[in-house]
């Protein structure tokens, strides 16, 4: 739970979609589903289709100037947004921030997922077909965001993905807190190899240092593992890392 004047409050998720079944089965299993029993975050989904003028439940419509495919239209992606919006402010808190969900976006990263983790409150647009009107993103977002260079057919998984990292960082939502201190990324480097039972498996053994009972010495080793993964498979994680430990 996140702490606002003194008080303890959860962490709210809303998404907006077409789809609200796809990420609503997605995001209620597993670590984020007991998180959401035990009232560390909640996750809505609010069908932009519901808010829609059309007897026919349309929501997108041809664009101005030509050009292949269908465009989400302005007015159900607006009302759907003003409804959250509402049940937000209405509680007390503060608007909070919208999120559009596009390739055009800033590249999702761990800075950015421990940032985030800080709202009481953050509302996910998920846009299909070509996109959304101009328009109704300059009325509402405050970011837009990507998971990659690369196109998918809707919004929706990336916002799973975003979802999932964010909320892992509420505080409670995770049974150790120091998993997530100790993950890829956290430090600015990979994380170290890590090993189970049993001791010998395939005939490969589990490096003897994590058998010595020495903490200090299993720490030295996994960093030293950490500097070297990390030069091997992210040459650029390593070159930043090594200008961090050792500026000019």
């Amino acid at each position: 739970m996140l702490e606002r004047n003194g008080y303890l409050t959860m962490m709210n998720f809303h998404i907006l979609t077409l789809f609200p079944e796809m990420v609503m089965q997605g995001l209620h299993t597993s670590i984020l589903g007991r998180a959401v029993e035990r009232e560390y975050i909640s996750i809505e989904a609010v069908n932009i289709r519901d808010y829609t003028l059309d007897k026919h439940g349309k929501v997108d419509d041809y664009t101005y100037g030509g050009g292949a495919g269908m465009l989400m239209q302005a007015q159900p992606v607006y009302d759907a947004w003003r409804a959250v919006s509402e049940r937000i402010t209405a509680r007390g808190a503060a608007q909070g921030r919208v999120i559009y969900v596009t390739p055009q976006g800033k590249t999702f990263h761990q800075k950015m997922a421990q940032e985030l983790a800080g709202e009481e409150d953050l509302t996910f647009l998920c846009g299909h077909y070509e996109g959304i009107d101009e328009r109704v993103l300059e009325e509402i977002v405050t970011d837009e965001i990507s998971i990659g260079d690369y196109v998918l057919t809707g919004g929706e998984l990336p916002a799973m993905v975003m979802i999932d990292a964010i909320a892992r960082l509420v505080p409670g939502v995770l049974h150790n807190t120091d998993s997530a201190m100790t993950e890829s990324f956290c430090d600015g480097l990979l994380e170290y190899p890590q090993y189970s039972r049993p001791e010998i498996w395939h005939d490969k053994r589990v490096p003897p240092i994590l058998l010595c009972g020495d903490h200090a010495k299993v720490d030295a080793w996994r960093l030293e593992q950490s500097v070297i993964r990390t030069r091997e498979r992210r040459p650029d994680l390593y070159e930043a890392y090594c200008k961090r430990i050792q500026p000019l």
